[in-house]
């Protein structure tokens, strides 16, 4: 039986990881609101563009870290290394493929859908330097999925800081212009992030030469392709790679609907969505916790165990999130503030922040469940569940925004529908399903 200071053990690092990674794109959206209003619009739009492309390489680790889980739960640790090493091979050829299909085609396709051409221009200059940073992050979320798999999270906030820590620095550097280089504006936070995750991922790598028993977790000296691995993982992580790209897409087809009502809502929009993925983080964090522990007691075949590991990360999520949406209830100006200067902006973004705060409670065991569904191994199921909310969230998307062209703080309503959907879907398979008894 997992006790709350063994969840939290696990918890805290993947929260703080998750918390420092998220300051890369509030550090962008902070040092945007600064340059100016079109920077900072197109940062919104265009970070959620890449974070499309980049869910859909962070699926297939999702996918290799319940089967990590699951052999950890064994006690298999000798087959944990050549999952590692074939995902981290099989992401860097998905990576670079992605970097090139961008490079070609996302100019077109941005030109097509994007109303103002001052977003436009600065979303090009911004992805030219930000696509290939997608190389350096395939090798870190193998990293990341092999540490969260076998419960040793602690590198995680280490790596997080020296990620943040290097973004921060490098983004003044190159964003303002200082220490000799010259002011890159939109572009310069572009790059700031590649270089910042590209020494992330070398410390995941050194961590992991000096630190573990590279042997006790197979890891091999010989490196060389094996389909059949990849085929075992690719039987789970299809269907996260295509959640997450759907969940990702929906969200830029949100922010898209957003910039058509006019530059000033997308900037608004934009510190709003910085506000809840500090806010997100912690449900994040329980609902990774909840996947990995949940996927580890199937292995252990301690079947029981799963609904206590629900029940008590959704609990622990509440007592750490709550606190913190009624201090931003009172101050949500100040808090607004980190983002940007302008007073219209920070006005305009209140009724926005309320209804923000309004949809964590249902997200808190809404995403919980949902990850557990993963951690299940039923990746597919989560898929449909994930395609049933993301169909209803796109029709409130055409009817709220399109449609009525409602205010801005109404348009974020849409993430009530989404997360209810999630919650039902998820419930339901966790009273009806056959979960119990699935082998990977």
């Amino acid at each position: 039986m997992y006790k709350y200071s063994d969840i939290w053990h696990i918890a805290y690092p993947i929260l703080i990881s998750l918390v420092m990674q998220t300051l890369i794109n509030i550090t962008d959206t902070a040092y945007m609101g600064r340059v100016g209003e079109i920077e900072l619009g197109a940062t919104a739009l265009v970070s959620v563009y890449y974070l499309t492309i980049y869910m859909a390489i962070f699926g297939f680790s999702v996918g290799a870290q319940i089967f990590i889980g699951r052999r950890n739960g064994e006690g298999n640790y000798a087959k944990i290394g050549d999952i590692v090493i074939q995902g981290i091979l099989f992401l860097l050829g998905i990576a670079a493929l992605f970097a090139l299909l961008s490079k070609c085609f996302s100019p077109k396709l941005l030109s097509s859908i994007v109303a103002s051409p001052s977003i436009y221009g600065a979303c090009i200059e911004y992805l030219d330097w930000r696509i290939w940073g997608l190389l350096f992050s395939a090798v870190s979320v193998m990293f990341r999925a092999f540490f969260v798999g076998i419960t040793r999270t602690a590198v995680l906030m280490w790596n997080s800081v020296i990620l943040t820590l290097s973004n921060v620095i490098l983004n003044y550097i190159f964003v303002f212009g200082a220490l000799g280089v010259p002011a890159m504006g939109i572009a310069g936070a572009a790059l700031g992030s590649v270089v910042a995750e590209a020494l992330a991922m070398l410390h995941f790598v050194i961590y992991a030469i000096m630190k573990l028993d590279l042997k006790y977790y197979g890891f091999s000296a010989r490196i060389k392709y094996s389909p059949d691995i990849i085929r075992g993982i690719l039987s789970l992580s299809v269907w996260t790679m295509l959640q997450n790209f759907l969940t990702h897409a929906v969200w830029f087809v949100f922010f898209l609907a957003i910039e058509h009502l006019g530059e000033v809502q997308l900037a608004i929009t934009n510190i709003v969505r910085s506000g809840s993925s500090l806010l997100f983080m912690p449900i994040i964090a329980f609902a990774s916790t909840a996947s990995t522990l949940v996927s580890n007691a199937l292995g252990a075949s301690r079947v029981s165990d799963v609904s206590f590991i629900i029940r008590r990360c959704v609990t622990m999520a509440y007592a750490v999130i709550v606190p913190m949406m009624v201090i931003v209830a009172f101050i949500p100006q100040t808090f607004m503030s980190v983002f940007t200067n302008d007073a219209a902006i920070l006005q305009g973004s209140v009724a926005s922040v309320y209804v923000m705060l309004g949809f964590n409670l249902i997200a808190i065991p809404a995403c919980i469940l949902f990850h557990s569904v993963s951690g299940t191994g039923n990746t597919r199921l989560a898929l449909g569940i994930e395609i049933g909310a993301t169909i209803l969230y796109a029709v409130a998307i055409y009817v709220i925004i399109f449609y009525l062209q409602a205010d801005v703080a109404v348009c974020w309503s849409v993430e009530y529908i989404y997360w209810t959907m999630i919650l039902l879907g998820s419930l339901l398979y966790f009273k009806y399903g056959k979960w119990s008894n699935r082998t990977l």
